[in-house]
């Protein structure tokens, strides 16, 4: 089958050949295709307090034993590594849910304190959001995603298996006090019969002054029961989005972006024209681009979403001499980011979904 759709990177000749040989040790997450990782993408747990559909079962899933999630100290001192020695320019905090980590907010202060302070972000379900959006801003949260899948009252009851709709309106609206700007939605089309109802979430974000991000359903679930011929794809949301709305080619770069952009025509914010986004994983990977590297939740590096393997660091936060841990993790690191492969595959016949979930392995 041929991988030209993909959207993967041309190998370079001089390292294509053998990802095990060649391993840098100094500089940033580089990789046998020129690739080099900036952000880092960070679970700080499995757990969730919703049950969304097309993640996980209603009866939720068997969580990481407490023992086996990193510290508040463990996460620091991986943190700390990824941005002094690894060069790691933009941290997104995720889950699961982050907000169930009571020690989020120390997490993020210490990120916020190293002297080549990244960027930080977060992506969650907003639930008990409003009560910490200000000591979050205040550690040095500085960008936000929230997960909005419609703003129908009995449809998101069904996608997410509670009626929580009003605590994510409020948590939007908290965020966007608190002065984060843009505060974007994430949503998710679970079915056909959802396509819709876009356009109302759309305008619901454009008069409130959201910026919406729409993504394709990726097989990330729980149960391993995506199927690509179910999925709702990127054209499909765009022409449901053009039925209200004129939307026009973004003129800024996309850069390594997830999503690609478009400018919703007589609409402005104070920030200038309007957007709305479309992350088409599966129909329009972006993977020769791609700057992005993984942190879950129990110490493993991953080097792609769909990866298949990972590379352990808690074991050697909990076994090595202090002095030798911050050297080793550095190296375990810059090995994984070597052995990343040039695309997802997931469009390749014989394609596997990883082992673990999205919750486990962090949006």
């Amino acid at each position: 089958m041929s991988t030209v759709g993909l959207g993967i990177p041309a190998p370079r000749p001089s390292s294509a050949g053998a990802p095990t040989a060649g391993v840098p040790s100094d500089g940033p997450l580089r990789d046998t295709f020129g690739r080099v990782a900036r952000d880092l993408r960070v679970s700080v747990t499995d757990r969730c307090n919703l049950r969304c559909t097309y993640c996980m079962p209603a009866e939720g899933l068997d969580w990481m034993p407490g023992d086996s999630v990193l510290t508040t100290g463990e996460f620091i001192r991986v943190l700390t590594v990824a941005v002094r020695d690894l060069g790691i320019e933009r941290i997104r905090f995720t889950g699961g849910e982050p907000l169930l980590r009571r020690d989020l907010e120390e997490i993020i202060a210490a990120v916020a304190g190293l002297p080549s302070r990244p960027e930080i972000a977060m992506t969650t379900n907003g639930l008990g959001l409003t009560r910490r959006i200000d000591g979050l801003v205040a550690a040095g949260l500085q960008r936000i995603n929230i997960s909005l899948d419609t703003v129908d009252r009995e449809r998101f009851a069904e996608i997410t298996r509670r009626d929580r709709l009003d605590d994510v309106l409020a948590g939007l609206a908290a965020a966007k006090r608190a002065g984060l700007d843009p505060v974007k939605v994430n949503a998710v089309v679970p079915d056909r019969a959802d396509l819709g109802a876009l356009p109302d979430l759309l305008a619901y974000c454009l008069d409130h002054g959201y910026e919406l991000r729409i993504i394709e359903q990726m097989p990330l679930d729980a149960d391993h029961a995506w199927q690509r011929a179910r999925m709702v794809t990127a054209d499909e949301i765009l022409a449901t989005l053009r039925t209200r709305f004129t939307l026009l080619p973004d003129p800024a770069p996309r850069g390594s972006a997830p999503a690609a952009t478009w400018v919703v025509d007589g609409h402005r914010t104070p920030r200038g024209p309007a957007r709305v986004g479309v992350i088409a994983s599966v129909t329009r990977p972006f993977c020769g681009d791609c700057d992005r590297t993984r942190l879950t939740a129990d110490g493993s590096l991953r080097n792609c979403l769909f990866a298949t393997s990972e590379s352990d660091v808690r074991t050697v936060l909990r076994t090595l001499p202090d002095e030798e841990i911050d050297a080793a993790i550095a190296a375990i690191w810059r090995g994984d980011m070597w052995r990343k492969a040039a695309g997802h595959e997931v469009n390749a016949d014989g394609y596997r979904q990883p082992d673990r979930p999205m919750s486990a392995i962090g949006g």
